[in-house]
């Protein structure tokens, strides 16, 4: 399913337009982001939480010479499903 899809989706089952629907879709991962960027967590009870997990800095390899690189710190997002999401898909 593609943002697209999702729009089309949300515009059909509420009634509203699709630039409606759009700008919801493009508000709601705004707002995920702006908070993830911030340090918090998005949590939506019964769908999942979203959060930010950082990684240390490692070494690691070239697949394609083998050489040791090194690989600097980053932050990444994180996903967990909540309850009703993963029953839902059980």
């Amino acid at each position: 399913m593609t943002k697209g899809d999702i729009v089309d989706s949300i515009a059909e089952e509420t009634g509203l337009s699709k630039a409606d629907a759009e700008r919801a879709v493009n508000a709601f991962t705004g707002a995920v982001t702006s908070a993830l960027k911030g340090g918090d967590s998005v949590s939506i009870v019964g769908f999942g939480t979203f959060s930010v997990s950082a990684r240390a800095a490692r070494t690691g390899r070239n697949p394609r010479t083998g050489e040791a690189i090194q690989i600097k710190a980053s932050n990444a997002p994180k996903f967990k499903a909540g309850k009703g999401l993963k029953e839902a898909v059980n």
